[in-house]
């Protein structure tokens, strides 16, 4: 199976260079992108993705807040969220960790890196990797 990937960042640039990284992986797909913590929230409502890569610093709700509405509600409970932050401080992990947050990775983080993590963080269904499997379809 894919792993399917919502990207949620306040700049279209970083959403869009990251889309073009994951998508690039056979095993991987963007299915969804959120400008904010609210739209975050919805799109994984809608039951599209298994691993969120979330910023922290976003309008209407900032990321440890999102990951705490995901990762709290039951219908969400394999959807595994990622921090991707320009600064992971002390203070935002001791924030986002109780907030169900399953690692971090700050921006700028090495490709590899980056597609490894998501790898290691998703969902036990996520990672049986079918090459013959149709890659979901993306939205917005």
């Amino acid at each position: 199976m894919t792993i399917r990937v919502l990207v949620a960042d306040d700049q279209p640039l970083i959403r869009q260079a990251l889309r073009t990284l994951i998508d690039a992986d056979p095993d991987m797909a963007v299915v969804a992108e959120a400008a904010t913590g609210v739209e975050a929230v919805v799109r994984c409502r809608a039951g599209l993705a298994d691993v969120v890569l979330m910023d922290n610093h976003m309008p209407d709700l900032n990321g440890v807040e999102a990951s705490r509405q995901i990762t709290s509600d039951p219908d969400l409970a394999t959807v595994r969220v990622l921090m991707h932050t320009v600064f992971v401080t002390e203070e935002l992990v001791t924030a986002a960790l109780p907030a169900g947050v399953a690692g971090f990775l700050s921006k700028g983080v090495d490709a590899g890196t980056l597609l490894q993590t998501i790898r290691d963080v998703a969902p036990p269904r996520a990672r049986e990797v079918s090459a013959a499997g149709p890659r979901p379809r993306a939205l917005g």
